[in-house]
């Protein structure tokens, strides 16, 4: 099952304008105010594609992303149409807001790396003295990122959002509240699958002069879950926590000598890693859909792609 992975693809839609190819996702742009949005296997980490894909993980990340769509759509309306294939996401063109709206409910991850090197602030928000490894805030934080289109993305102020002008104030309070209202449903929707939604991110974007939900949501690649069984014994003892998310992947890296800076080379993946990431993908999928994940068939898969796409532009 990992010998084959969706890395890349080269379609010509009805009605097509070009192609955005972003780290994971391959976005092709329609006439009609439309895109296509292509999940591939290929799999990041600190800013930087991994060499192998991951077999599966294009359904893996779409489906889950759709799921969280529709659940959420009565706090905020967001850009997907259907999703006419497995890996394949359809809905309306927004102009992006040029910013990631991360909301860490925890201390872990970069939070934990900037605390543990003495910083008691993160985008002007305050970190508590005293504070351990994964223990929770007081309250979620929202620390924004501006979106970069290369390279690494960078932490950025409330106020320094509004002093550059990426957005006006009143959007980006309502950004902040929508950012806290989805954190609220997806935090309400992991404890029912005994999980907890330690940090995610949003991306926002502008159709008809209102603010849409755009890209993914609460997927393993945008988010971190800890298991809720075992949390409090695990952070009283000072033991890592039993988490799904990338945050594995980060964490190999990190032990091979990497973290994505100037002149550290990328280790390479051999088939055993290749599988155990794989698995941890569809665990995931598993503890949070609380169905079983079943690989379909791909041996024509482009073409299948190619059909269901345009038999959604036909009906659109």
């Amino acid at each position: 099952m990992t010998n084959t992975g969706l890395e890349s693809t080269q379609f010509n839609f009805t009605g097509q304008l070009g192609k955005y190819t972003g780290k994971v996702r391959e976005v092709y742009e329609l006439a009609n105010k439309r895109l296509v949005m292509i999940a591939t296997d290929r799999i990041s980490a600190f800013d930087h594609i991994l060499p192998k894909p991951i077999p599966y993980k294009a359904e893996v990340l779409n489906g889950i992303a759709a799921h969280f769509l529709k659940e959420t759509q009565s706090i905020v309306d967001n850009w997907l149409i259907s999703t006419p294939h497995p890996a394949v996401a359809y809905g309306y063109k927004a102009e992006p807001i040029r910013l990631e709206m991360v909301i860490r409910g925890y201390c872990v991850g970069h939070a934990w790396r900037q605390y543990k090197s003495g910083m008691r602030s993160l985008c002007g928000e305050k970190m508590p003295d005293g504070m351990h490894e994964n223990e929770a805030f007081p309250e979620p934080i929202i620390t924004p990122a501006t979106k970069a289109d290369e390279g690494h993305d960078e932490d950025i102020s409330r106020s320094d959002i509004l002093k550059r002008g990426i957005v006006s104030e009143e959007v980006y309070n309502q950004l902040e509240s929508y950012t806290r209202q989805l954190y609220q449903k997806g935090v309400e929707m992991a404890a029912a699958r005994g999980l907890i939604l330690v940090d995610t991110k949003y991306e926002f974007g502008m159709y008809n002069d209102k603010i849409m939900l755009i890209d993914e949501v609460h997927t393993p690649d945008s988010s971190r879950y800890f298991y809720a069984d075992g949390y409090e014994e695990n952070l009283r003892q000072g033991k890592a926590q039993r988490h799904l998310s990338k945050e594995f992947v980060r964490e190999w890296l990190i032990s091979e000598g990497f973290q994505g800076l100037e002149g550290q080379q990328m280790p390479a993946m051999n088939e055993e890693r290749v599988a155990i990431i794989q698995r941890r993908y569809f665990e995931l999928y598993e503890q949070i859909m609380g169905k079983a994940f079943v690989p379909g068939d791909r041996n024509n898969l482009m073409n299948d792609i190619q059909i269901a796409v345009e038999q959604q532009i036909a009906l659109d």
